[in-house]
């Protein structure tokens, strides 16, 4: 069912598409009566503008509401593009951590994964992370996509991960209901679980969410051993704080490379911090421009915030598989200029917004 105007939705990983004629290529995928999906074909009759012919540009995606929050209900695979076929190679269903309410639901199809993976590939040889090494994962799996990408990551780059059973569902719930003895003592088994992989096997990766590796980080033996084994650590989930990361970077683990990231599910996936920054520069996060573009905006009034100031994020992700615009997300961040001709903001100093959707932000591990 592609035409030549949609084929700028398939290019290879390397190549970045015009992003006037991605965006209407999108557009035109996601509102063809043959080709999108049943929950956006729905969603269309409800819209007073006519996505085809008014999304034309990137500001043009203001236009949208925000309809994350049907995500908790939708069945997922009305979200299924129509025009992938009544076989659509969907790798899997994933659901949000579930920190403002009941968890959101997404599908994740096989091109989509394989793009968004090639790319995080790209950016660790761009920091000259090691191949042909095997890794250890602190991250959610089960519902989670953040294991399943973990994991095609490291086969994609010759290795094999290594994990651990992890609810962090569990853990906010005990934060939420002020059992923060119980919601220490899970995040302590968590990372016993990952002492006895560190102790036995060869570790060359290792990707964990920041307050499962700051544990780590107050155990000695552990920290010998990540300093003995592992050439890169990968953190996402949750985010850091500026100290923290100066801290791990040049006192904790001084020889080993250091790199943030920042992802959602309803991102399908996440980006990675810039590199080459200093060890005393903030972490900052560009977009994968076209398929995942910020804006920082105050929250008030949905407009930018100048450069440099503070706002919350704003998610827009366009793909073949999935179309998820003009989402609120819960994080704050300062609004950085994005790098050369990419769409959408990048982002510096990420951090969760005390309250969102009417509910307190409880992170926990993850």
């Amino acid at each position: 069912m592609s035409t030549a105007r949609e084929s700028v939705l398939d290019l290879p990983v390397d190549e970045v598409p015009d992003p006037e004629e991605f965006i209407q290529a999108a557009m035109g995928w996601h509102f063809g009566r043959e080709t999108g999906s049943p929950f956006w074909l729905e969603r269309a009759r409800s819209l007073d503008f006519d996505p085809r012919r008014d999304v034309r540009t990137f500001d043009d995606l203001a236009l949208f509401p925000n309809v994350t929050g049907e995500l908790r209900d939708v069945r997922a695979a009305d979200l299924v593009p129509r025009g992938y076929g009544d076989r659509p190679r969907i790798v899997g269903f994933y659901e949000s951590g579930g920190t403002t309410g009941a968890p959101k639901r997404v599908p994740l199809l096989a091109d989509w994964v394989e793009r968004i993976v090639a790319w995080n590939a790209r950016n660790m040889d761009l920091r000259g992370d090691p191949q042909g090494v095997d890794w250890l994962a602190l991250v959610p799996t089960g519902p989670h996509m953040f294991g399943e990408l973990v994991r095609r990551q490291a086969l994609l780059r010759g290795g094999v991960a290594f994990t651990v059973d992890m609810d962090p569902r569990w853990v906010k719930k005990c934060l939420a209901a002020g059992r923060t003895e119980e919601a220490g003592r899970y995040a302590d088994h968590l990372v016993e679980q990952a002492a006895f992989v560190l102790e036995t096997q060869q570790i060359g990766v290792l990707a964990a969410t920041p307050p499962l590796l700051e544990r780590m980080a107050r155990d000695e033996r552990l920290v010998a051993l990540i300093n003995e084994k592992v050439k890169t650590i990968m953190w996402s989930g949750v985010h850091m704080d500026p100290d923290t990361r100066h801290l791990l970077r040049t006192q904790v683990f001084p020889g080993i490379g250091i790199h943030g990231g920042y992802g959602s599910t309803t991102m399908l996936g996440g980006v990675d911090e810039r590199a080459g920054l200093p060890d005393e520069a903030p972490c900052v996060v560009d977009p994968y421009s076209p398929y995942i573009t910020f804006s920082v905006v105050n929250p008030e009034t949905g407009r930018p915030v100048g450069y440099g100031e503070r706002g919350q994020v704003q998610l827009n992700h366009l793909s073949k598989s999935m179309l998820l615009p003009h989402n609120l997300e819960r994080d704050l961040a300062t609004r950085v200029r994005q790098p050369g001709n990419q769409i959408g903001d990048s982002l510096s100093d990420i951090a969760p917004a005390a309250v969102f959707d009417d509910q307190v932000v409880a992170e926990g591990v993850y």
